[in-house]
């Protein structure tokens, strides 16, 4: 983790407003220097907020036009767990050529990735990247930043729970020595393989420990459980 990312998250840690939650947006759009960061959530019972750089007379046009219901980054995110790039997604259809057309104009990028993000209860959020960047430059980008954003979206919504005092973050039991080591390299942005061979165990061994850290964090997926360790203190970098 870089030392950009890791001064981020420290900062995130102070966060106690939707305000604050905004400000963290804005920072770490300009951390990476790109054109726009969303963080936009949905409980399961329908409440949502988000903070974001997009202009807000593009938010409201999204919102009149009801784009929500045939964006094709939102029906891409609701059915996978794994971020999601913009370039990959069906835009054959009219209105979504028009939703992509009004975007542009309105001063989005041509470029995009989103990180689904599914929490307890029902929860679900989109992490959002987007800039004017080409093919090439775009693809350099996610290679060498993937996993930081991807951490820090789960980072963010874990602390966007955390404000609103929501009891769906559990205090949770705390890791074994072996759980923590697991998550703190791979948090430190080794692969399974490394992490295996720094730890002088197997693949399989490790993802035992992975497994049982992520039940105890009653994390979605490994990300979720780094970014919730990371949360609570159980592991440091």
């Amino acid at each position: 983790m870089t030392r950009r990312l890791e001064t981020f998250l420290d900062s995130l840690t102070q966060a106690s407003s939707l305000d604050d939650l905004q400000s963290s947006v804005v920072r770490l759009r300009d951390v990476y220097e790109v054109e726009h960061l969303v963080y936009h959530s949905v409980k399961s019972t329908g409440q949502q907020y988000a903070a974001l750089t997009y202009d807000p007379s593009w938010v409201d046009h999204y919102v009149a036009e009801g784009f929500e219901k045939i964006d094709p980054v939102v029906q891409g995110c609701f059915q996978r767990f794994t971020p999601v790039d913009w370039k990959r997604l069906d835009w054959s259809h009219k209105s979504a050529r028009t939703l992509l057309g009004d975007g542009i104009t309105a001063g989005l990028g041509n470029q995009g990735f989103s990180i689904p993000i599914r929490g307890p209860a029902g929860q679900f959020a989109l992490f959002t990247v987007n800039h004017k960047a080409s093919d090439e430059q775009w693809a350099s980008f996610t290679t060498e930043y993937m996993h930081e954003l991807i951490l820090a979206a789960h980072y963010m919504n874990e602390r966007a729970l955390a404000m609103e005092g929501s009891d769906e973050i559990k205090a949770g039991q705390s890791l074994s020595p072996r759980e923590t080591d697991a998550l703190t390299l791979l948090a430190a942005g080794m692969n399974r393989s490394q992490a295996a061979e720094r730890l002088k165990i197997s693949e399989h061994t490790l993802r035992v420990y992975i497994e049982s850290a992520r039940f105890k964090l009653g994390a979605a997926n490994t990300t979720h459980a780094v970014a919730n360790a990371l949360l609570r203190g159980l592991i440091c970098l």
